[in-house]
């Protein structure tokens, strides 16, 4: 496989308005992304609140991430994860029919399967397709770790997947995967340790903060591939309150509070179960915005 995307890219939100999706505002976003030199953006991941999305919604998403990329250097990386493999599938073809440039897909979450069930889980999924695809652990969301020695048996085994979003919070973990498998792409999933990642061989973020910071977070990613990496360090430790405040609760219900403060979107909506951040968490997270003050932010 060539030209697989590396770099910065971008969680996206899925912003709502009245209960439905906002398409406009949707594409506006997109738009900021590309403009702000991020080089793929991630549709309909834990960000995009995925798991309360109909298919329609979530078909959908996908579709005006390619309208709105078409024809520009930022990339598509489409979520097609679902704790159903079947689900998962579908959801995967019609993203490579729309046109998408690789594919990510959670782990199966609630079901918890075994180490051999997430390999046969996976290795249907990527050979339903031709495009390059990524696989992504987040345990602490889907109660399942996609454990190293199996993410080594599905990059030798199936020739499309290609990589990893590790958000695992385990700077080891990046470790021991480079160690066994040099070439495997391991992309950053948590804010706080993207520097860290990098500087060991990472080759790419997939970043919450930046639905709100894109050009930071490029910067981050850029100069630590072209290994300015004091450089990046610097951008990463700037960043730590914001990245940390992003999580004071559940992703996304903070990164919509603050786009919402920065006037990045209209409507503050979440999809049941989820709700509004707290009066407390909502009065931290414009303190640390007025605090950084950083530019660009809206």
């Amino acid at each position: 496989m060539s030209n697989l995307i590396t770099g910065a890219t971008t969680a996206l939100i899925t912003p709502f308005k009245n209960g439905t999706l906002d398409e406009a505002t949707y594409g506006k976003l997109i738009q900021r992304q590309i403009d702000n030199d991020i080089d793929a953006v991630c549709p309909v991941g834990t960000t995009g609140e995925s798991a309360t999305l109909t298919h329609d919604e979530h078909k959908r998403c996908i579709e005006i991430a390619v309208e709105v990329c078409r024809g520009t250097q930022t990339k598509v990386l489409a979520g097609a994860g679902s704790n159903a493999t079947h689900e998962a599938i579908d959801i995967a073809r019609h993203a490579e029919a729309c046109g998408v440039d690789a594919i990510f897909s959670v782990s199966p979450y609630y079901n918890k399967p075994s180490q051999e069930g997430l390999y046969q889980h996976y290795k249907a999924i990527a050979k339903s397709v031709e495009l390059p695809f990524m696989l992504y652990n987040v345990p602490g969301r889907t109660g399942v770790d996609i454990e190293a020695d199996t993410v080594c048996r599905l990059f030798d085994d199936v020739e499309n997947i290609f990589g990893i979003k590790e958000a695992t919070g385990s700077i080891e973990r990046t470790v021991e995967l480079l160690a066994k498998r040099p070439d495997l792409y391991v992309f950053s999933g948590d804010d706080a340790i993207d520097y860290p990642i990098l500087a060991n061989g990472g080759k790419g973020i997939t970043s919450v903060t930046a639905n709100l910071l894109p050009k930071l977070k490029a910067e981050l990613a850029h100069t630590a591939l072209r290994g300015e990496l004091k450089q990046s360090k610097a951008i990463n430790d700037m960043l730590y309150p914001v990245n940390k405040v992003l999580f004071c609760e559940s992703n996304p219900i903070p990164i919509k509070a603050a786009m919402y403060i920065v006037g990045l979107i209209d409507t503050l909506e979440y999809r049941l179960p989820l709700v509004a951040p707290s009066v407390e968490n909502m009065d931290l997270i414009e303190d640390v915005l007025k605090q950084c003050n950083f530019e660009g932010m809206n």
